[in-house]
């Protein structure tokens, strides 16, 4: 991957602009692929004064290094209130964030994120990533694939949608030669392929080293490390891009630090606050190119967004990252702990109904 800053707003004239309430432009991603590559593989030349981004060899594409993703943080039931969700869309823009990863699956979020669209100036500029998540009626049925397209469309109000991903592997076989007559007919850019697990890694790798995608995504973390054994080689031969989900863990590694103090090492690659030390560390890897992190609080979204800024960590320095947290009690059990501890009761959206009604029906 190519890394690159674009000019922009220095880093702590945007954070005074939105302690104050303006909205201001960090970065102008998405420019041609004519990015200069940094002395060493993830590491910044030098403090950022806006947002990073890096160009997928492959497609001489340009994205910004973090992205929101909507999974339950978005998922709001009708009716409801989404002005927070609004303002985390708001101030993820305003930071120079540029990239938004939904699906269908995601109850109301796809839905959200085109209210949100359809107010935002930047719009034109937002690389938005979706997804088919569909079986069909039989093997090589691609109904309810052309039929779940169709709706994205018209949800997030979009002609042409920039990256169209096959949801968690599900009925690959027909989906991504769909979405490649797709791209070759113009309705989208890239094709992709998704997992939250690392189980599905291998398989991830499979698609990349056949030469099928564009991107991959997959989980990715300070603690869950496996997808440096064979997924991001091969997407770095290959110039494939990579999104990451579950860079903190769905908040299990916020809560593993939970008044934690910061370690003193985290200044010299201007990590701020421990969200910031997770991301800058999956961002840090040069294989990767968006880090994908959703919340449904605006405070989070602009720390989050701090991580696009100054230098990132060298390999020896996430060796050291990585040796630190393996001081801290609970971060080996993370695995154990449930999805955004103590936070369930914020994420009560339709998936949690349905969730809800299916425990009812068994008893459970």
């Amino acid at each position: 991957m190519n890394e690159q800053q674009d000019s922009g707003v220095s880093r702590r004239g945007f954070i005074g602009a939105l302690g104050t309430g303006a909205t201001m432009l960090a970065a102008t991603p998405f420019l041609p692929g004519n990015a200069h590559a940094q002395g060493q593989p993830g590491v910044a030349a030098a403090p950022t004064t806006s947002a990073r981004t890096r160009t997928i060899p492959r497609t001489e594409q340009t994205l910004t290094t973090l992205g929101l993703g909507t999974f339950l943080t978005f998922d709001a039931r009708p009716g409801d209130d989404r002005g927070h969700l609004g303002e985390v869309f708001r101030r993820y823009v305003a930071g120079g964030g540029r990239v938004v990863d939904t699906s269908p699956l995601y109850g109301s979020a796809e839905v959200s994120v085109g209210a949100f669209l359809a107010g935002t100036p930047e719009a034109s500029e937002i690389f938005v990533a979706n997804k088919i998540w569909s079986t069909g009626e039989y093997l090589g049925d691609e109904s309810h694939a052309v039929a779940s397209f169709e709706q994205s469309r018209l949800r997030i109000w979009r002609d042409t949608i920039d990256l169209m991903q096959c949801h968690s592997i599900v009925n690959a076989p027909v989906v991504i030669p769909l979405m490649q007559a797709w791209k070759k007919e113009g309705r989208i850019r890239y094709v992709g392929v998704t997992h939250h697990e690392a189980g599905a890694q291998d398989q991830l790798a499979e698609f990349v080293e056949r030469g099928g995608v564009d991107f991959i995504q997959t989980n990715y973390s300070i603690f869950d490390r496996s997808a440096e054994r064979r997924l991001l080689p091969a997407a770095a031969d290959r110039g494939v891009g990579v999104l990451v989900n579950l860079p903190l863990e769905k908040a299990r590694l916020m809560k593993v630090v939970e008044d934690r103090p910061l370690p003193d090492f985290a200044r010299e690659f201007e990590a701020a606050t421990w969200a910031q030390f997770f991301l800058k560390w999956v961002m840090a890897h040069p294989a990767v190119t968006t880090v994908l992190c959703g919340t449904s609080n605006p405070e989070h979204a602009e720390d989050n967004v701090q991580a696009m800024y100054g230098p990132l960590p060298d390999e020896a320095m996430r060796r050291r990252m990585v040796q630190h947290m393996e001081t801290i009690p609970g971060f080996a059990d993370i695995a154990r702990m449930p999805w955004y501890p103590d936070k369930d009761a914020q994420y009560q959206g339709l998936i949690r109904a349905g969730q809800a009604r299916a425990r009812a029906r068994t008893g459970q």
